[in-house]
């Protein structure tokens, strides 16, 4: 779906673990990494999307994640002329996207890159929370640094229920002491 002004509509999927490090995927054949993404269909939803690409891009289902957030507003990043189909209509200049924050709440071992006959990603690593602005291609740098300002305190807010979690888990088995 292309807006009037020459955006297509797009959702963008930053998944963390349990550590707050984020998936960062390969594209297939490639040495270029980037966060899952794709296109909103017509007729779909951006949450619809969201869970659509997650299961197609990286094999995980809804049983998988949690969802933690995502971000306020569409962001838009233009596509450098070399990557303008030119003769087609309408005219695609750029993406917005609708970010979201996942958590995968199973074992990284549920990823799958074959759920489709075109994988998009074939690799994956854990990284440092910013570790992708200094990777990702230039164009959708602003992007993804919006993107991860904007999610930063809703990963900061699990992991403080995380510590929370367990300081509650150890304070609950400690034997009362004899006095």
């Amino acid at each position: 779906m292309i807006d009037s002004e020459g955006f297509r509509a797009n959702v963008g999927i930053i998944v963390c673990n349990e550590s707050g490090q984020l998936l960062w995927t390969r594209r297939a054949g490639q040495n270029s990494w980037q966060f899952p993404q794709g296109g909103v269909n017509e007729g779909e939803t951006p949450d619809e999307t969201m869970f659509r690409e997650l299961y197609e891009e990286i094999g995980l289902s809804r049983q998988d994640v949690k969802v933690l957030g995502s971000t306020k507003n569409w962001l838009r990043y233009r596509l450098p002329s070399r990557y303008i189909r030119h003769d087609s209509v309408p005219l695609c200049i750029g993406q917005k996207q609708k970010w979201y924050l996942l958590k995968l709440t199973s074992d990284d071992s549920r990823l799958d890159f074959a759920t489709t006959n075109h994988p998009e990603f074939d690799d994956f690593m854990w990284v440092g929370y910013w570790y992708p602005l200094r990777q990702v291609v230039a164009f959708k740098r602003e992007v993804y640094r919006q993107a991860l300002l904007e999610l930063l305190p809703m990963v900061h807010e699990q992991q403080r229920l995380q510590r929370q979690k367990r300081g509650r888990r150890r304070h609950h088995h400690r034997r009362p002491q004899n006095g």
